[in-house]
């Protein structure tokens, strides 16, 4: 990818084989606006066959994460008239994120989220579709649709996807908040980081072992693992045998193979 989008909630820079995507509305807490919710979802199909980005490292303005979804959208949305015939705005409003979230969810690149402050709702759901997830010591997790008089509607399946069904029902059915070192226990986060410098240094390691991991073996790899769990096994084990044998005959393989005879780095594992 030669330019990166023009975006107007989002700030992006490529890094090497990483695209540092920061959500940037401050003054919200990065509340998830429609206009967000497409930019996201843009970014994301933009970046898909791009071959030099392997990474997307997706973090907060202003020392949050993202609090959830817009209420001035919300309210914007209530004011609509519905003429016969015309799809209802909050469904749109709502199955619209819906679509951004699977998008992150079902990328080929490595999605790390790093996680500062309030996570809420639609921000919660975002970092649940994670691969890997850094949280640092003022994150606070929650789902508070429920004390809103409203429901997790997009980001509940995401949810249980991560944790299980006796988790996320705790979380969703009490519309609980919880901190940091809660959310790495029940596996919302992969580790949590006691200041800012040790978040730094935890995404470099993260980003330094993506590194190492050949891009295509790693995007199979992730795709395979979505598939776990929705399809007959023994189709899914007949099926990734035959990629197996493509990949080990592939030029990955080959290179993989080949560097660790002669005790060298791969040829993807160099500085970029």
């Amino acid at each position: 990818m030669e330019t990166l989008p023009q975006c107007e909630t989002l700030l992006l820079e490529k890094q090497g084989p990483a695209l540092q995507l920061t959500l940037n509305r401050p003054d919200s807490r990065n509340a998830m606006s429609l206009e967000m919710v497409a930019e996201l979802s843009a970014v994301f199909k933009e970046i898909e066959p791009d071959t030099s980005i392997r990474a997307v490292v997706i973090r907060g303005s202003g020392g949050h994460f993202c609090a959830g979804g817009d209420i001035r959208d919300m309210a914007a949305a209530r004011g609509q008239k519905t003429a016969e015939g015309e799809t209802d705005p909050f469904y749109r409003l709502n199955r619209a994120f819906g679509e951004m979230i699977q998008l992150v969810n079902e990328s080929s690149k490595v999605v790390v989220a790093v996680i500062e402050g309030a996570v809420m709702g639609g921000g919660f759901g975002l970092a649940c579709v994670s691969d890997v997830a850094i949280a640092g010591p003022t994150a606070k997790f929650g789902m508070p649709e429920t004390t809103l008089g409203i429901i997790p509607a997009q980001i509940a399946p995401f949810v249980v996807e991560r944790i299980g069904l006796t988790q996320a029902r705790r979380l969703a059915l009490l519309g609980l908040r919880i901190d940091a070192q809660e959310a790495c226990n029940l596996g919302i986060v992969h580790q949590v980081a006691g200041s800012d410098d040790e978040l730094e240094e935890m995404l470099g390691k993260a980003l330094d072992r993506i590194r190492q991991c050949a891009p295509n073996a790693t995007a199979e790899t992730k795709a395979l693992l979505h598939r776990v769990g929705h399809e007959d096994m023994g189709g899914l084990l007949d099926d990734e045998a035959r990629k197996f044998a493509e990949a080990i005959r592939g030029s990955e393989g080959s290179e993989g193979t080949m560097a660790f005879m002669q005790k060298r780095p791969p040829s993807w594992a160099e500085g970029e």
